[in-house]
Parts: C-alpha cells; structure tokens; sequence
C-alpha cells in the first residue's frame, strides 16, 4: 500500500466509526427489532404504534438500585413510562431531571416511571445517579442488558440505544417509543395521548 492508500483507508475509517457512535447514541444497539412492527416515526424521532397494533410488552421485573423487588406487569392498568438510562451516559443525565419532574407531575393522573439502568458495573455510580438528580421513581439494576434483550418481544418498538424510552398503555401494550435523549414537551407528545384512550 502507497502511503496515499493508507491515508485514504484510515480516513474511512475514522468516518464510519464517527458515524457508528452517531447513530449509537450512548450505548449502541441493545436489542434487535426486527420483523413487521406497525409502526410510525413522528417528527422529533418518536415512534407510535396504533392502538389495534399493539403488542403486549415481555417480562421486566428484577431488583431495584435500591434493593426492592420490581415488577412492570404489577402497574397494569397505567400508562408506564420506561426509561433505559447509564450513569455514564451525558444524555442521560441532561434529560433526567425532566423525567423526573413529569413523572411527579403524572403520578397522580395514573402514569408510572420505571428506569432500567443498564451496563453499569458498579451499583454506587447508579446510586450516585439517582441521588445527584432526587429521581422520585425506582429503576431496576440491569448491568448485563438482560431486561433489554429479553423484555421487549421481537417486532415490538425495543428500547436499542441508551438512553430510550418506552411508554406502556393501560393494557401493558408497547405503545411509542423514543430512540434519543428527550424533554418534558416530548414525554408529554407520548404520554398524554393514552390518558385519553378508553
């Protein structure tokens, strides 16, 4: 190889590396979609599936940072607003306190939060996170990605980056979802539609 070929090769690949954590967010895919999913992509990047479309999300349960048991089927009947989060995640932490603020907001008016923390080894940074912002809602401790993989079924809206939001309906069917950091005004886009469905 010349050294104008080497040049060439390692500007390429310098850009589809660039391009690889773009698309990536935080933490890079987590989760497969794959097949029909019934979906569509509103402006601002979130995902809503039609009522008659959706699909009942897997088996997330587990133990809390805090220590507690958890388990998303037992908040049937609300609208769940799930949110995979990092400590190590800077757009995690710049829409955390939104999170927090709509999910005291909400409570009330029958929305639950739930966070999965993913990928984070060390359980005190998890803790650390939780107290820097005072999140009013439990998060369950996921540092291997199991409840990524395995609670949201295949051809559903699956949470694949970090962070991501998944909003539940009453019925515990995957009804929007949100590949990238987000707002209050953006939770709200996804929530409050379901508090008006019968």
């Amino acid at each position: 190889m010349t050294p104008r070929t080497v040049s060439r090769a390692v500007a390429l690949t310098a850009i589809v590396t660039v391009a690889s954590f773009s698309l990536s967010a935080c933490g890079g895919s987590t989760s497969g979609g794959g097949g029909q999913t019934n979906y569509v992509t509103s402006t601002g990047g979130i995902s809503k599936v039609a009522k008659g479309e959706r699909k009942a999300v897997g088996q997330i349960k587990g133990e809390t940072i805090e220590g507690k048991h958890l388990d998303v089927a037992d908040l049937h009947g609300k609208v769940v607003v799930i949110n995979a989060w990092g400590s190590w995640c800077p757009p995690c932490r710049a829409e955390a306190p939104y999170f927090n603020k709509v999910a005291k907001e909400m409570k009330a008016k029958g929305v639950e939060f739930v966070g999965i923390n993913a990928r984070d080894d060390d359980k005190s940074l998890s803790k650390a996170f939780e107290d820097d912002f005072g999140m009013s809602y439990p998060s369950l401790y996921d540092p291997i990605g199991k409840l990524l993989l395995s609670g949201f079924p295949k051809g559903t809206l699956t949470p694949q980056s970090i962070p991501s939001t998944v909003v539940l309906d009453r019925d515990g069917k995957i009804a929007g979802r949100a590949l990238t950091s987000i707002d209050d005004k953006k939770l709200h886009k996804m929530i409050d539609p379901l508090l008006k469905e019968s």
